[in-house]
């Protein structure tokens, strides 16, 4: 062999060493790509079983587990408003397999109602995609002798402040809305906190509060049963779960349009490749019919968003929420 044989052999050598680095070097992130999930994935609820945020995570991530061929755990975190499930995730491991269930209440209002914060909203998760926008209803308990929302102001207004509405939780979206709804109308109404919707709803049947504000996804079917009594929606349009019960500007009540939503997030410092594969899941699974059916049944409106859509409706409705609170002096410390 010449010289120039072993002179090109060795260059050969070191070109097929450095290509086998490099592969080498790159096959963590085909590996993530390729083979996530591998394990249980958990998706952290920051509310209490059976409210709208835990219902839609369950539907969903029901048949996420089957697409991805592994267990998609619900786990719910309650507590401060959604802060101590935002809180843990923060802290979790960006990995993919710890997720969050956001709402509007968590991602929009929060960074404005609660003035410290163990997390940064800004930057502790990364947006994935919105599974679905839950409408309210305006629901009483059925001894309550009203039939519409203009029913209910009279009354408030005759016998200020004796009549009380109830919330799922000091500074939530339904807290929110039943606000704007008594600036557009003057209604007085006192406001009761609770730990949850599901709290609310049983007080509520129970005859100790007489109004609630809730997502139809909560509400649509003791409404059916007779259990409560609906005045209306807040939806642009009559919901299909429950068609009897007028919207807001149907009813006469103007300006009190409101509504949430549910979305998933990760911890920031996610692959961008995991997060663009849960997001591809969460629009497979929202498009199937059975789960459309199932979601739009409850009241709730099955959509899906690119990460990027997702984060602008936070920005927007941030933005909407925070005028709301400092407008009305509004505190959850």
């Amino acid at each position: 062999m010449n010289r120039f044989d072993i002179k090109t052999n060795f260059c050969l050598y070191k070109n097929i060493t450095l290509l086998t680095c490099a592969l080498v070097l790159s096959t963590p992130s085909i590996f993530a790509q390729t083979t996530w999930p591998t394990r249980a994935v958990t998706i952290v609820v920051p509310f209490t079983p059976g409210g709208g945020t835990d219902v839609g995570t369950r539907v969903v991530a029901q048949r996420l587990s089957q697409l991805w061929g592994q267990p998609v755990l619900v786990e719910n975190r309650a507590g401060a408003g959604g802060n101590v499930g935002l809180e843990a995730v923060s802290r979790a491991k960006p990995d993919g397999y710890t997720l969050l269930t956001g709402n509007v209440g968590t991602q929009s209002i929060n960074p404005t109602l609660y003035k410290k914060l163990n997390y940064n909203p800004d930057t502790s998760f990364t947006p994935i995609s919105l599974i679905a926008e839950l409408p309210f209803a305006m629901v009483v308990t059925p001894t309550l002798p009203v039939k519409t929302p203009q029913d209910l102001v009279a009354l408030s207004k005759a016998q200020p402040n004796l009549l009380s509405y109830a919330s799922s939780g000091a500074g939530g979206s339904p807290h929110l809305s039943m606000e704007t709804f008594k600036i557009a109308t003057g209604a007085k109404l006192q406001h009761v906190p609770y730990k949850g919707g599901s709290a609310a709803i049983t007080d509520l049947m129970s005859g100790n509060v007489q109004v609630l504000m809730v997502s139809i996804l909560e509400t649509s079917a003791y409404v059916k049963a007779g259990k409560l009594k609906g005045l209306a929606v807040t939806s642009k349009s009559r919901s299909p779960a429950m068609p009897d019960v007028p919207t807001m500007v149907e009813a006469g009540i103007t300006g009190a349009e409101s509504g949430s939503w549910i979305g998933f997030l990760a911890p920031t410092g996610t692959p961008k490749d995991i997060i663009d594969k849960i997001a591809a899941g969460v629009k497979e699974v929202v498009a199937m019919p059975e789960v459309s059916q199932q979601l739009i049944g409850q009241g709730a409106v099955p959509m899906s968003t690119t990460p990027t859509q997702f984060a602008e409706l936070i920005a927007n409705d941030r933005k909407r929420y925070a005028r709301i609170i400092i407008e009305n002096q509004l505190t959850a410390d």
